[in-house]
């Protein structure tokens, strides 16, 4: 009876609205109850074994045809090109490629250049070993008034994108801004600055089920695109850092709450399981773990749980990954090149069991559905990963007993002259085998007992 009503009211809270638009769209397919590499909720979710790794890859000039691009990884393990590139897709010229996100029925991915401001669009569905990129977006800053397109969020029927910067003074002055699935500007949504707000944005992150959407803030075009090493010693730069981050009212899309979260907080993570009230972050510049927790009064209380590393150590938290229900998650820390294991089974005292370095640096992390292979690319920016011969940038598989991780394969991407590996994606080859929203909570529920 609990897991029906759920249901019901996950379904009634997306269909009511979306973003604010006053939209009453069914679901061209169902949710998804698990991080997956921070997928939407809204995306259908891989639940079984995996069968493609998308990279979105930034051009490297002098190398190969110095081109951004996707990059398809064939990652299972019963195919012969296992742990092989079998495909790559060049979108002209360099922009700062970045991050990338599904619609919400998966079968299109969009991805964003920080730099240029473009955004492709790539069909994923047709033949998912061999995306096509079926089209450009170039007035992304004309229409919405921001610059660096960073976060792809589905909601049904609708790509919103959190954008890094604006396009008056490159600051941190940011926004969101929603287009429809067919790439059409629809509106343009800012960061508040009032109430406490710097007007700062990064990702973002839904759970419907509560009716809230979390976002938070790094840097404007201004400090990402400069060298680290120099940014790092210009105290005036950093100063332009966010130290907020917001939950919203996700119909009405009005911000409930703003909350004071110093240095830089990034990634969003909720746990979907159902019933679950709680979303995680790190702080990049001070190593902070942050938790979003209801409290008994239904309010949202900001919570700091703990540092990834030693209080004081610079190690630069970037991506972490929940697994599924919530049980664990991973964070990458850049500097050190290290991916560290917490239990999160209470998510207000997370524990550290497990630590590994993955190399000279280490950025994305990707866990599959049950949680047993873990996925890591390298490339943070440009001009912030690191240089000389600790400028490594790979694909890197391992299976996760619990214990411990097992290298399965490693794909240099500057050997296979491809570039700097950023953002990751899971694909199957068969759309149809995307489990439905009721199972999907099913599945959920006997994970978390397990």
């Amino acid at each position: 009876m609990k897991l029906k009503k759920s249901v019901i009211a996950i379904r009634k809270a997306t269909q009511v609205a979306v973003l604010g638009l006053g939209l009453d769209l069914a679901l061209a397919m169902p949710l998804a109850i698990a991080d997956e590499g921070a997928c939407s909720p809204f995306t259908p979710l891989v639940q079984g074994q995996e069968d493609f790794v998308y990279v979105w890859t930034l051009g490297l000039k002098g190398m190969g045809d110095e081109s951004d691009k996707l990059v398809t990884v064939d990652v299972n393990p019963k195919s012969k090109k296992y742990g092989k590139v079998i495909n790559t897709v060049s979108v002209g010229g360099r922009g700062e490629a970045h991050h990338m996100g599904f619609t919400d029925d998966r079968k299109f991915m969009w991805a964003g250049a920080l730099d240029s401001n473009k955004i492709f669009i790539f069909d994923v569905a047709t033949d998912p070993s061999n995306p096509k990129l079926v089209k450009t977006i170039t007035d992304y800053t004309e229409k919405s008034g921001l610059v660096g397109p960073h976060t792809f969020y589905a909601t049904p029927g609708r790509m919103v994108i959190g954008a890094l910067s604006n396009a008056k003074d490159h600051g941190g002055r940011t926004g969101m801004a929603t287009y429809t699935n067919a790439g059409e500007y629809v509106s343009t949504t800012m960061m508040p600055t009032t109430g406490g707000g710097d007007g700062f944005g990064y990702d973002m992150g839904i759970n419907p089920n509560k009716n809230v959407l979390l976002t938070t803030s790094f840097a404007g075009w201004n400090n990402y695109m400069a060298d680290l090493g120099k940014l790092m010693k210009d105290p005036e730069a950093m100063k332009e850092f966010g130290n907020t981050s917001v939950m919203w009212d996700y119909k009405s899309m009005k911000p409930i709450k703003i909350f004071n979260t110093p240095g830089a907080p990034l990634e969003v993570r909720w746990s979907l399981k159902p019933g679950a009230n709680w979303a995680v972050t790190t702080a990049a510049l001070t190593s902070k773990i942050y938790v979003y927790k209801q409290d008994d009064k239904g309010e949202w209380q900001q919570h700091d749980v703990g540092n990834v590393g030693k209080p004081g150590d610079l190690l630069l938290p970037v991506d972490i990954a929940l697994e599924p229900a919530g049980k664990g998650m991973w964070v990458d820390t850049h500097l050190d090149g290290t991916a560290r294991y917490y239990d999160m089974t209470d998510p207000l005292k997370p524990k550290m069991t497990y630590s590994k370095k993955i190399g000279s640096q280490v950025n994305m992390v990707n866990p599959s559905w049950d949680g047993s292979r873990v996925y890591f690319t390298t490339s943070l920016l440009g001009n912030w990963d690191r240089k000389g011969k600790d400028d490594e940038q790979f694909l890197k598989a391992y299976d996760w007993d619990g214990k411990e991780l097992k290298l399965k394969f490693h794909i240099d991407f500057y050997k296979e002259k491809l570039g700097r590996a950023h953002h990751m994606k899971f694909q199957v080859r068969d759309l149809k085998t995307l489990k439905p929203l009721q199972a999907s909570n099913q599945q959920t529920l006997q994970f978390a007992e397990k």
